[in-house]
């Protein structure tokens, strides 16, 4: 049976995958940036729009990271005003668990389901470090271990809020107007580990019933909590055989929940770039490479795992010779040098002397995101062999340009794969769980 392919739009916000000096790049925060992308992709049938968040502007050496993507606005705030804008597109928002409340999350994503015709999603994050946790009241952060039992509690209780509506609680009188029916809205009263909530909701139930749930853990734990509750996964796998491996692994978790195979999406986030030839595509490829990691960002990502200022190196040189320090280091708020940066640093070594690669090539290669490189021809049949073999449910690409990063895509290799007849045509349904395959909650 051939699989139907799902594509959503990543709008980025956070890291160097946006090339600045390219003069088709265009800001971060104005609407009508967000809206170009929000538009490519509803006129592709695109499944969803994404944003990503991040909740504090990230520092290398004590001073604000000004490689870093400065402009964040809130999300869902942006999203409702897409809303207006679009009429069948998913909108998508990351909120974290760490930092904020069920009740106003609940309240916030049954409002956007309800202003865009039941089209939220909410991608569920946890944060890990104390840096973050400065911004907010509680301060601090939570431990590794708790981070998922928060989430884990925050989704179960967001959805109790959401269920204490039913489903035609509310009613029009002829007479008066809307009415609630009597029963129609309940009481919750949640106690637990980490909230200790009651009250009555004030948003009725939303059009999907629930916003879709979309998960990017890669742990165990993060797996297991996107089996157990999430409609989409937003995974890293994005090479053939570590996209089968996950998507065979997560698969399989599903039914000890009592869920099937299809319950839950798998869409790596991926990039692409075309050309008139292969050929050519390969070497667009390869200059957008050097685009996204400039000598300045190189040093800045090698001074992130050493722990040190490295300035007197040379980008295109060797790696440093000096060893890390494994302190609290120069670079705050980066989530991916949590790790062993001892080992980090041992295998980079291994991998530069084995291919004699310069601190620029080195962090080009250690941090190049799988992309489909080609031909638009090319391009669609390697999007249609990796979901047809199981490697994945579809995709969220990641323009290295905005807003018009899509457009190419949109325009050369969608319509290949609606040939194929992989890919809608059109729309057949009006909320996101439509879009996906996937039941009201």
């Amino acid at each position: 049976m051939v699989k139907q392919i799902h594509l959503a739009a990543h709008f980025p916000g956070v890291n160097n995958t946006t090339i600045w000096s390219d003069p088709r790049s265009g800001s971060q925060i104005d609407f009508a940036s967000f809206a170009h992308l929000a538009r490519t992709a509803e006129r592709a049938k695109f499944d969803f729009f994404f944003l990503a968040e991040g909740l504090r502007l990230r520092e290398l050496k004590g001073r604000i990271h000004d490689l870093d993507v400065l402009g964040r606005p809130e999300s869902l705030t942006v999203l409702a005003a897409l809303a207006a804008v679009t009429t069948h597109l998913g909108l998508a928002a990351t909120v974290n668990s760490t930092f904020n409340e069920p009740y106003e999350v609940a309240r916030r994503l049954a409002t956007l389901d309800h202003l865009s015709g039941g089209r939220a999603a909410w991608n569920v994050v946890t944060s890990w470090d104390a840096f973050t946790g400065e911004n907010f009241r509680r301060g601090g952060y939570l431990a590794e271990s708790d981070r998922y039992t928060r989430a884990k509690e925050f989704l179960a209780t967001a959805r109790e809020l959401w269920d204490s509506w039913a489903p035609d609680a509310v009613a029009a009188d002829p007479e008066t107007g809307n009415f609630i029916r009597p029963g129609g809205i309940d009481e919750f009263h949640h106690e637990g580990r980490h909230f200790d909530i009651r009250g009555r909701f004030d948003v009725p139930r939303g059009p999907q019933g629930h916003p879709v749930i979309i998960q990017a853990g890669d742990s165990d734990e993060g797996r297991e909590f996107a089996a157990s509750s999430a409609d989409v996964i937003f995974s890293r796998h994005s090479t053939l055989d570590s996209g089968r491996a996950f998507y065979q692994d997560v698969k399989r978790r599903l039914a000890r929940y009592g869920r099937q195979a299809d319950d839950l999406k798998i869409l790596p986030a991926v990039t692409y770039v075309l050309g008139d030839t292969d050929a050519e595509a390969a070497e667009n490829a390869a200059e957008i490479r050097r685009g996204q990691v400039s000598p300045q960002t190189a040093l800045a990502f090698v001074e992130a795992v050493w722990g040190r200022d490295l300035s007197a190196y040379d980008p295109d040189g060797p790696l440093p010779d000096v060893d890390p320090d494994l302190g609290e280091g120069v670079s705050r708020g980066n989530a991916q040098f949590r790790g062993d940066r001892s080992a980090t640093v041992a295998k980079w070594r291994a991998l530069a002397a084995e291919k004699n690669l310069s601190i620029r090539e080195l962090v080009i290669e250690v941090t190049g995101r799988q992309t489909f490189i080609g031909t638009a021809r090319t391009v669609a049949d390697q999007i249609d062999t990796f979901v047809q073999s199981d490697a994945a449910d579809g995709f969220i690409f990641v323009p290295h340009l905005t807003p018009g990063g899509l457009d190419d895509l949109v325009d050369r290799v969608v319509p290949l794969l609606q040939e194929k007849g992989v890919f809608r045509a059109d729309y057949t349904g009006t909320t996101l769980r439509d879009h996906l395959n996937l039941e009201a909650r």
